[in-house]
């Protein structure tokens, strides 16, 4: 019998393939590391024997079944208990010359790992340590620190005091007010329950992403995206043999690295969409980049292999440059065969999908307050703040309090991916939120929390630290601009004010453009927003002599007209390379002209003549090129530089004229220069403008 795969064994017998590998390395002695490995044909063949054994006994209503063991072994690991010991204080009772005296009974007294904050005041960690105070202050004196029992010392002093009485201290983890009111805890293992995998479908643009999931959810989105690339985050539920799989559909297009890395943050498993007729890309390597960084595995989708040019032996290839090796290859990454056109090897992508899944044991606690992520957000002309949410854990439910950074309010509605009003909203699903009081950004943590006062209070508490940070950051980066002003002397700002439908697309533009800033023009986005340019944006551009880029948006009347009167450039457009290229051309505008020199002429001199009111005249032949009037000239004496300047006269016989060409003769004087001997060279050279790139 030939090798078989973990998972297909597993499917034969009918259990899971994480029971099969515990099965393997607990009872058999088997080391197997995933799903994907392989075992001898006769040891799977005993693997079934012993199972089919197993279920006859079950059946037959035998308790002591062969695996028995092995299902007591784990039942005991579950419940393994790690014992903390814990510092025994002593009774409060006891007179003064007992706390003076250090009994033994201390010394030999256990005490575990000791957390006290970064600043601590002597008598607090005194009691901390459960050592006397006077002993704890001669210590410190010692140690060159005068200190009384109200004075406050730092953590390190702290540590070394500790040190000589063989305690560990560590940093006590203090909780923010907003984390106290949000009350985010960690899930007793019981509670947990299966949850739903989140996939992202990652890949370079135009290698067939979207049109790979249109196929896998039947739906056609890729006709309303512009130029063929998705714009804006999706999230997409689709059931596969009564399993649910969550996609993320993020941008393809460079532009949009930090959507897609946000996708990666809230994923479990990554489809990395490969082309079999154009191989890694640029950004497919960033993709997988994204997913190493996350800890998130890959699953390589090689797509469009109904073409005739696909070669997918060459893609693997070139994964294997990125540390992907392909399991048929003897690695442990999963490729797949597919076509979005036709169909071909969808089905078996899916069952990697929830194998992978399966390996990985995706659990989550349904019956607590949910905490997600933001996926994506905008503002709604009819519903108002519309947020995308993917529930990570927990139960969103419709009449939650919810705070998101300051974003808060109630769950008015929730809509599901098929465009159905749902009341509740389980891990993994992602719904359209709707009762926020305004558009979170992309990525954020969203909690639900006990009541509406409770989310408000967050929310103020959140803004209010964001304040601070803002006006500490702007203080900060005025003085540095105008230290680096006068530093640099020359540097050039093009500020410009950049609004979108959607708070992805913002940061996506904002973080393209700032990218084109190179030493002597620098790109700021002075402001970002989501929803339509209005009067506000006009003026703030108007004010700062900025550049309006509206991506997905239009100025309304009045902002128009504003614009018109004030002057205020804007440009709106569907498509973000063409707003690059724009910001591009600009740039080149403000860029110093970078001149090269271009030698026009090479005279040399055979006489010279001497005119009291001139001064000297250069009898000269024109031996190359053209002397223009205007070029500059230098003079050149045994090969070395002597002079540079400027002609002040040009002569054929008597006449002034403009230009002399090759085989001419002529007179020249130059401006401020009389030292010119026979022999000497005069070379003209004018300065032409380069273009700039």
């Amino acid at each position: 019998m030939s090798k078989v795969r973990i998972y297909e064994l597993a499917k034969q017998i009918d259990i899971s393939s994480k029971e099969l590998i515990d099965l393997l390395n607990k009872e058999f002695g088997i080391e197997v590391k995933n799903h994907m490995s392989v075992i001898e044909g006769d040891e799977a063949t005993i693997i079934t024997e012993f199972i089919e054994d197993l279920k006859k006994s079950k059946e037959n209503g035998d308790e002591s079944a062969p695996v028995s063991k092995f299902e007591e072994h784990e039942k005991y690991e579950d419940h393994d208990v790690v014992e903390k010991t814990f510092v025994k204080k002593k009774n409060k009772g006891k007179s003064k010359r007992d706390d003076n005296l250090s009994s033994k009974d201390d010394d030999d007294m256990e005490i575990g790992l000791i957390a006290i904050p970064e600043s601590i005041r002597v008598k607090d960690f005194c009691e901390k340590i459960n050592k006397p105070t006077t002993e704890v202050i001669k210590k410190l004196m010692l140690m060159g620190v005068m200190a009384n029992v109200n004075n406050e010392i730092n953590f390190e002093t702290a540590e070394k005091i500790a040190e000589q009485y063989d305690l560990l201290l560590e940093v006590e983890q203090v909780k923010e007010k907003e984390e106290v009111l949000v009350n985010d805890y960690e899930d007793d293992e019981k509670d947990l329950v299966k949850r739903p995998p989140v996939v992202t479908v990652m890949g370079h643009v135009d290698h067939g992403k979207t049109s790979l999931l249109d196929y896998i959810r039947n739906a056609k989105v890729t006709s309303t995206e512009a130029g063929g690339i998705t714009q804006h985050i999706g999230a997409y539920t689709v059931n596969v043999n009564d399993e649910k799989i969550v996609f993320l559909d993020t941008p393809g297009h460079a532009a949009f690295t930090s959507m897609r890395a946000r996708g990666a943050q809230a994923t479990d498993i990554a489809i990395l969409v490969v082309a079999a007729d154009d191989g890694v890309m640029p950004q497919t390597a960033e993709a997988i980049n994204h997913a190493k960084a996350a800890g998130v595995p890959i699953i390589v989708a090689i797509n469009k292999m109904d073409k005739p040019a696909a070669n997918p032996d060459r893609v693997k290839q070139e994964l294997t440059e990125h540390e992907l090796l392909a399991e048929d290859w003897g690695g442990d990454t999963v490729c797949v065969p597919v076509s979005a056109k036709t169909g071909e090897g969808i089905d078996n992508l899916l069952e990697m999908v929830i194998l992978l899944a399966e390996m990985q044991d995706l659990k989550a606690n349904p019956n607590r307050l949910a905490k997600g992520i933001v996926v994506e957000a905008q503002l709604d002309k009819g519903r108002g703040p519309v947020a995308t949410i993917l529930v990570q854990n927990g139960t969103l439910k419709v009449g939650d309090s919810i705070v998101v950074e300051s974003a808060y309010g109630k769950v008015r509605a929730m809509i599901n991916d098929k465009g159905q009003n749902v009341k509740e909203a389980g891990p993994s699903i992602p719904v359209e939120v709707l009762g926020l009081s305004h558009a979170p950004s992309g990525g954020d943590i969203i909690y639900a929390v006990q009541d509406e006062k409770t989310a408000r209070q967050v929310a103020q508490i959140v803004e209010t630290k964001n304040r601070e940070k803002y006006y500490a950051s702007t203080a900060k980066l005025s003085l540095e601009e105008l230290f680096s002003q006068i530093q640099e002397g020359n540097v050039k700002d093009l500020n410009l004010v950049v609004k979108a439908d959607v708070q992805g697309s913002v940061e996506a533009v904002k973080q393209s453009l700032e990218k084109l800033s190179n030493e002597e023009v620098r790109v700021k986005v002075i402001h970002g927003g989501v929803g339509a340019i209005t009067e506000t944006d006009i003026t703030l551009a108007s004010a700062s002599n900025a550049i309006i880029i509206g991506f997905n948006v239009r100025p309304d009347s009045i902002a128009r007209q504003l614009a018109e009167k004030e002057k205020v450039d804007i440009k709106t457009y569907r498509i973000i390379y063409h707003a690059i290229d724009d910001i591009t051309a600009a740039m080149k505008g403000m860029l110093d002209p970078v001149y090269k020199e271009v030698i026009t002429a090479k005279l040399s001199v055979r006489a010279t003549f001497k005119v009291s009111s001139v001064g000297t005249i250069a009898g000269a032949y024109v031996d190359e090129g053209k002397l223009n009037r205007n070029n500059g000239i230098r003079v050149i004496r045994d090969s070395v530089v002597i002079f540079e300047g400027k002609l002040s006269s040009l002569k054929r016989f008597k006449d002034d004229v403009k230009e002399v060409a090759t085989g001419y003769e002529c007179g020249v004087t130059i401006d401020r220069f009389n030292d010119i001997k026979e022999g000497d060279v005069i070379e003209g050279y004018t300065m032409e403008e380069i273009e700039r790139k």
